[in-house]
């Protein structure tokens, strides 16, 4: 963070205090979208789709371009660290409010168990004479400790993990693009041949291309945390517009830009591709030390994510309880106006992977992943629907909106039908069948929940219908 940049952080949410700059807000996006499911994950989806997976990439930033938008409108209308759980609750009233919002916090928590356990696992590798647990203990402590040293150091520690993973894309699509044109010595032009060879640019039609868009879509995962984190600006309603614009143009043009090259320097169909894509360009390349530096890039993405990731869990943590929705103890702050209980409470299940990881390695989190799997779509589909119905209410009302989605209510409509469309999807394939039914399942015990616990808000609480 340089001494020039202006913090853009105050919150209508009392007890947390400024400290994020617009830049480290838009590192925190791309921090939390760009893992390892992009570097390894994507991979699978080229060898379902072909080079036509750039389609379903396309399709999948269509929807992520559209529910940030809708986002940010609603952010800068009424900024909260609740985010879509948050006008979840405005539009569809108490019951819906609270299940989304469990329903993120519940995934966070057990997404950041998963992705200190892959992080250690690959340590592990390298330094063979400790046992992986003991690498997870010492992630889970540390992104403990920065986030509960106070907003500012964690958003510098965010804007420098999130760096050096775009330095890492940059490069690779500065090198790809050396390597199609025949800029490397000793290496002839690649050419984009590979595009339409092997079968075409399509090889298994409109199917390939929705089978891999069920896959390309959840890996955009991550940037709703801008939601979160502009709630703890001092200007939500001036700086959401740019965060998103430049979140979203950045994950289009990093995610995009790299598939472009794989599929353009090495056949779609070539088995190095689907076990570690960016790996098996650089090794074709006769990049030295590829191996070694493509498992530290994995790692600083997991361990990025995963900040992010606890941070995210623990502000939904602050606003449940703030709202009455979960135990008022949540909203205790420390003196920098860190909400320390809602972080331990969100880091507290890491520690419990560390024994799992002991007791019961490979069983555990892998089953825990599969009931939270489909979690993203609830999510988006709660936002799009809030959306509508509060753009319509402020319509009504002739309510003055610091932003308006473009578009309205037309594109608010796509993005509904894109997600149902995803859906349809998702009931079609038998493993994304049961993720996704598991999903509803919890989705549908929360709203049970909440509604049992109704009468139970504290005194003082408002309820919002």
């Amino acid at each position: 963070m340089t001494g020039t940049e202006v913090p853009v952080t105050t919150t209508t949410t009392k007890g947390l205090h400024p400290g994020l700059t617009r830049r480290q807000i838009s590192m925190m996006g791309l921090g939390g979208a760009i893992g390892a499911g992009l570097f390894v994950g994507s991979g699978q989806a080229i060898s379902i789709a072909g080079p036509a997976v750039l389609i379903s990439y396309l399709v999948a930033g269509g929807i992520v371009v559209l529910v940030m938008a809708m986002l940010a409108e609603m952010v800068a209308a009424r900024p909260s660290s609740g985010a879509f759980s948050s006008y979840a609750q405005k539009a569809m009233g108490r019951s819906a409010g609270s299940a989304v919002g469990w329903l993120y916090w519940i995934q966070l928590v057990v997404v950041i168990a998963a992705e200190a356990t892959g992080a250690g696992g690959i340590v592990a590798n390298w330094v063979p004479g400790i046992p992986a647990w003991i690498w997870v203990l010492v992630f889970v402590v540390a992104l403990t400790a920065v986030n509960l040293f106070g907003v500012r150091n964690y958003g510098r520690f965010e804007f420098w993990f999130a760096a050096i993973k775009v330095a890492a894309i940059i490069a690779f699509l500065v090198v790809g693009a050396c390597a199609i044109v025949g800029l490397i010595p000793g290496v002839p032009a690649t050419g984009v041949g590979n595009i339409t060879g092997n079968g075409g640019f399509a090889p298994h039609g409109i199917t390939g291309i929705a089978a891999a868009l069920l896959i390309v879509v959840f890996a955009f995962g991550g940037t709703e945390v801008v939601a979160i984190a502009a709630a703890e600006s001092d200007d939500p309603s001036r700086n959401i517009r740019r965060i998103v614009r430049e979140v979203v143009v950045r994950i289009l043009i990093f995610y995009v830009g790299s598939i472009f090259v794989i599929v353009a320097v090495l056949p779609w169909d070539d088995e190095a591709v689907k076990a570690g894509p960016f790996s098996a360009v650089l090794n074709t390349l006769n990049v030295p030390g590829v191996g070694l530096v493509m498992d530290l890039i994995v790692v600083i993405a997991l361990l990025s994510a995963m900040n992010a990731n606890i941070y995210g869990a623990s502000r939904m943590a602050y606003s449940l309880g703030e709202r009455g929705l979960a135990p008022l103890t949540v909203t205790r702050t420390s003196p920098k106006g860190v909400p320390y209980v809602a972080v331990l409470a969100s880091v507290a299940f890491g520690f419990v992977t560390v024994g799992l990881n002991w007791a019961f390695p490979d069983v555990v989190l892998p089953a825990l992943l599969n009931v939270v799997g489909s979690t993203l779509i609830v999510i988006w589909t709660s936002t799009a629907i809030a959306q509508i119905i509060l753009r319509r209410r402020a319509d009504r009302t002739g309510e003055a909106m610091p932003m308006r989605m473009w578009g309205f209510p037309w594109l608010s409509w796509l993005c509904l039908a894109l997600l149902g469309v995803v859906i349809a999807l998702t009931m079609v394939d038998p493993g994304a069948r049961v993720q996704l039914l598991l999903t509803l399942g919890l989705t549908a015990v929360l709203l049970v929940v909440a509604r049992l616990t109704r009468g139970a808000s504290r005194p003082g609480v408002v309820r919002e219908h």
